[in-house]
């Protein structure tokens, strides 16, 4: 992905090498641990829908600077700082075209939202978040939160690499942001309420959400390769790739031999890369926004 002289989004808070204390754990003991996995597998998502579902968490994390075994603070390696500019410059991109969108396309004013790196865990109007959850959206304080050790288990346990595969995770999260602010996420969780939390129908509903998040996200590489000609030769195919590694169904064969089509939150990989493919190639934002509310369960 060519992201020469392209600038860094300045919406950015920089909590790496702040290590959180927990007082309390992600909904406490081993139930938080298999939401936080099952959320990391699955793509990350608006954290607010993942917690707020769960009712009130309680309890919080308090924040201090992280040291090394000598009392000294952290130093970040230059693969880790590469990555930090590179998401920067990402979400200076998304901030460029969503902007240019919102206007051309009649959908308001768009409103940036503050991405959050963090180490380990962190805070979040949405509750307590955490690095094993991968990428995620808050849509309490409309912030997306990356530990960018993600990008790494990303490539060792799934196999899926490249810049644009990173790039495609980031606009995703943002396309939840997008979501956000179109009132769409707030539609969709309204009846995911109704239905109550694990439901065949409320999974239904939450997979309306992230396929949308596809397509919102190959909405602004169609448009960002428009403006910038950042789209290099293979890397639609990581993108595609990545989406498909991150399918439903592809999960949950790698992690237990079979998939069960009930509890799919996201999207089979077919779906994910259908879907993600249409955004890049009309860039119809409107179109994505009403197929996804107006999509039959049958095709889910």
């Amino acid at each position: 992905m060519d992201l020469d002289g392209r600038r860094e989004s300045t919406n950015v808070e920089d909590r790496r090498g702040m290590s959180g204390g927990a007082k309390a754990g992600l909904g406490g003991g081993i139930m938080g641990i298999i939401i936080a996995l099952v959320a990391m597998f699955l793509g990350g998502g608006d954290l607010g829908s993942i917690l707020g579902q769960m009712g009130n968490m309680g309890g919080g994390i308090t924040m201090q600077e992280s040291t090394d075994n000598n009392g000294e603070p952290v130093e970040f390696s230059q693969e880790e700082q590469e990555l930090a500019s590179f998401s920067k410059k990402i979400l200076g991109g998304t901030e460029d075209i969503w902007s240019q969108i919102f206007e051309q396309q009649g959908l308001g004013e768009y409103r940036n939202p503050k991405m959050v790196l963090y180490t380990g865990m962190t805070s979040t109007a949405c509750g307590q978040g955490q690095s094993a959850m991968g990428p995620f959206y808050c849509s309490g304080d409309q912030s997306l939160y990356i530990d960018l050790s993600f990008f790494s288990s990303m490539k060792q346990q799934l196999g899926a690499d490249g810049d644009f595969s990173y790039a495609y995770v980031i606009a995703h999260e943002v396309g939840h942001h997008v979501e956000n602010l179109t009132g769409v996420l707030q539609q969709i969780h309204s009846k995911m309420a109704r239905y109550g939390q694990g439901s065949a129908q409320a999974n239904k509903e939450s997979v309306r959400i992230e396929l949308l998040a596809d397509y919102l996200a190959g909405c602004w590489a169609h448009y960002d390769n428009k403006q910038f000609a950042s789209v290099q030769d293979g890397d639609l195919e990581e993108a595609i790739d990545c989406a498909q590694k991150i399918g439903d169904d592809y999960l949950q064969k790698k992690a237990q031999g079979y998939a069960m089509p009930e509890s799919f939150t996201h999207g089979t990989s077919q779906q994910r890369m259908r879907w993600f493919k249409a955004g890049y190639q009309t860039g119809d934002v409107k179109r994505g926004i009403n197929s996804a509310l107006q999509l039959d369960y049958s095709q889910l």
